[in-house]
């Protein structure tokens, strides 16, 4: 498991031109040991991921014509998993076969996915860094996994820009964000972040 560029390449980024809002990556630093408590902050993260990692599988296996029927289905694919938090996604693709690249701007964030990780003997490539310094650095992927992320960034246009530069020709990049409506956002902000505490 390897972890690269680091929270000062990450810094870098955010203190130029950049997609990156500092106050959210704050936000979820400082709740970073939570990301595996199934009842924690994350709570919801932890109840929808087998639907969408469902989801992606199937998709990712229509897409590139690979075995349904493999256990690693993904063996021979880069993935990057962008604002990859605590690994809830990067864990599971891993174990499909997928080389993975888990990226978070937060520090905090990849030390608490790289020890998990390290726990359950899963090699994926935790760093500390952005899309843009990734993009900038000639990074490609068959897969990217843009979950939740783009409701955190203060250039979404420029932040999905950089991630669509970084697909492979043929590539796939997966994209999930809350609806922008008013009951959206009194369910999952008032609601769930507000009233109960969880991070939506």
């Amino acid at each position: 498991m390897k972890t690269n560029e680091g929270p000062a390449g990450a810094a870098r980024a955010a203190d130029s031109a950049s997609s990156i809002d500092p106050a959210e990556v704050a936000r979820f630093s400082a709740m970073a040991a939570e990301w595996w408590d199934p009842q924690g902050k994350f709570r919801p993260l932890h109840k929808f991921n087998p639907v969408r990692l469902t989801y992606i599988r199937e998709r990712a296996i229509a897409h590139f014509g690979l075995d349904p029927k493999s256990v690693r289905p993904f063996e021979g694919l880069r993935f990057l998993d962008i604002g990859c938090g605590g690994g809830l996604l990067s864990e599971p693709m891993a174990r499909l076969g997928a080389s993975m690249v888990s990226a978070d701007a937060s520090a905090e964030n990849i030390k608490t996915a790289s020890v998990h990780a390290a726990e359950q003997g899963l090699d994926i490539d935790y760093r500390c860094t952005t899309a843009e310094m990734l993009a900038e650095a000639g990074e490609t992927f068959d897969v990217i996994l843009n979950m939740e992320v783009i409701e955190h960034v203060a250039d979404p246009m420029r932040f999905l820009a950089d991630c669509a530069g970084m697909l492979k020709p043929g590539g796939l990049m997966f994209v999930a964000t809350l609806n922008r409506t008013l009951k959206a956002h009194a369910l999952a902000i008032v609601g769930a972040e507000y009233v109960l505490g969880w991070l939506p």
